[in-house]
């Protein structure tokens, strides 16, 4: 029957299916032996889900060319899942550009943001902009990140600190949510930063008493769908006590808890969190032997960003040491006016360089981890059966050159396919 399936990626040099038995996330060992298929087809039906996967012949004499929509002829190339990126601030107004002076010039970043500079001089400028100019911004942000590769996104609120500027950016992430292509996953996180005219404990009684009763209504009500709570534990920001509060009332509404720990400072927050059941903590480079075995043991996804180690010069998060103690290491790029990346490719070499793993275990941090840490796995992170039809053709025999080509993404991601449908098309990489 005509049009009987959305797409047919078909005969693929390689088919990089990240998992087949339905894994919602991988350990160390299960990275290393990422499923491939060489010479292989995928289907994906009207509703956007993958319907097939195989190898071409097999494919070929399941399916009739006829009753797809559209095919795509995948000699020569490679089909990966599209890639997840687990924890961005991409919801902003003014730039840090001359901040990036003061840290080559050797300013810290709690000496620039103690300076009032930082988070502080971001919110300010959020808190003046128009929703519809923060809108555009960020659709433009969530642009660059698809043609990155990225699908799927995890976009947080906190450059308003307030409740006013908080659910303005809520309300953009909504509306991006419903009109464009990116898959997105919310997290308010309006304790990214302690308000001018507050001290800790002050802001997280206005946090508990009046920020997450109203989302909770605007959550019921359907105007706007927020997934996670996330606070920035750290010395001279929310101590571990403030952090716990905040934390548990956010899991009563609802929400998971999916925040940044021990990052500048040890501070305990991966213990806290397996405490309290998150989902994931991002950052760890501080992180405790005891935080590490404490996230092993609960599930803990270790969301872990190389971008901010590298541009903040800090010490790099111990990936090895996770991995071989049973962690769940997923990867985000931490889009921000601090940490400007929105490549997960380019996340994927500096995870492998300056961290220390391996090209497989960072496409499954990057993929199928990534997806559990936002408890998207289900549907994400892998080409399976029954698996949102979310892809990225690359213009090369082996998938590893994602990676390898460092900053070369633009030249080599061909499409971005999202519900198996072609969101981007690269014209430049014909015939490269």
């Amino acid at each position: 029957m005509a049009g009987e399936h959305r797409l047919l990626l078909h005969n693929a040099q390689q088919l990089v299916l990240i998992c087949t038995k339905g894994e919602k996330y991988l350990l160390q060992a299960g990275m290393q032996s990422l499923a491939v298929l060489d010479n292989a087809s995928v289907v994906i039906g009207k509703d956007g889900c993958v319907k097939a996967v195989g190898y071409a012949d097999a494919i070929r004499r399941q399916f009739s060319e006829a009753s797809f929509e559209k095919t795509i002829d995948c000699t020569g190339k490679c089909i990966l899942p599209g890639l997840v990126d687990a924890h961005t601030h991409p919801v902003w107004a003014g730039d840090r550009v001359h901040e990036f002076a003061m840290k080559l010039a050797g300013a810290s970043y709690m000496d620039i943001h103690q300076a009032g500079g930082g988070i502080h001089f971001t919110v300010e400028h959020t808190q003046k902009a128009s929703e519809e100019e923060l809108f555009n911004t960020f659709r433009h942000r969530l642009l660059r990140m698809l043609r990155a590769g990225t699908t799927l996104v995890e976009c947080k609120s906190g450059y308003g600190l307030n409740l006013e500027t908080e659910l303005k950016m809520l309300r953009v992430i909504e509306q991006a949510r419903r009109l464009l292509d990116s898959n997105i996953s919310s997290t308010y996180c309006g304790a990214h930063s302690v308000p001018k005219g507050k001290n800790a404990t002050e802001a997280t009684d206005d946090i508990i008493n009046n920020h997450l009763p109203k989302l909770k209504e605007l959550n019921l009500s359907g105007e706007i769908h927020v997934n996670n709570i996330d606070v920035f534990c750290e010395k001279g920001v929310f101590d571990l006590n403030c952090t716990r509060r905040i934390l548990q009332a956010g899991k009563e509404i609802g929400l998971q808890i999916n925040f940044h720990g021990d990052e500048l400072h040890p501070m305990k927050s991966a213990e806290l969190g397996s405490q309290l059941g998150a989902q994931a903590i991002s950052h760890l480079e501080e992180i405790s032997d005891e935080g590490i075995a404490a996230m092993a043991s609960a599930k803990c996804a270790a969301v872990l960003l190389p971008t901010t180690a590298y541009m903040l010069r800090l010490k790099q998060p111990q990936a090895r040491k996770m991995l071989k103690e049973g962690v769940i290491v997923a990867l985000g790029s931490d889009f921000n006016p601090n940490a400007y990346c929105y490549s997960m490719p380019m996340v994927m070499h500096l995870a492998c360089v300056n961290m220390k793993m391996s090209m497989k275990e960072a496409l499954a941090a990057a993929t199928i981890n990534a997806a559990y840490a936002l408890g998207r796995s289900d549907m994400h992170g892998s080409i399976e059966n029954g698996k949102q039809g979310d892809l990225i053709i690359i213009n090369s025999s082996r998938w590893e050159h994602l990676i390898y080509q460092f900053g070369g993404h633009q030249e080599l991601i061909e499409y971005v396919i999202v519900k198996g449908k072609v969101i981007y098309k690269n014209e430049s990489v014909m015939g490269y």
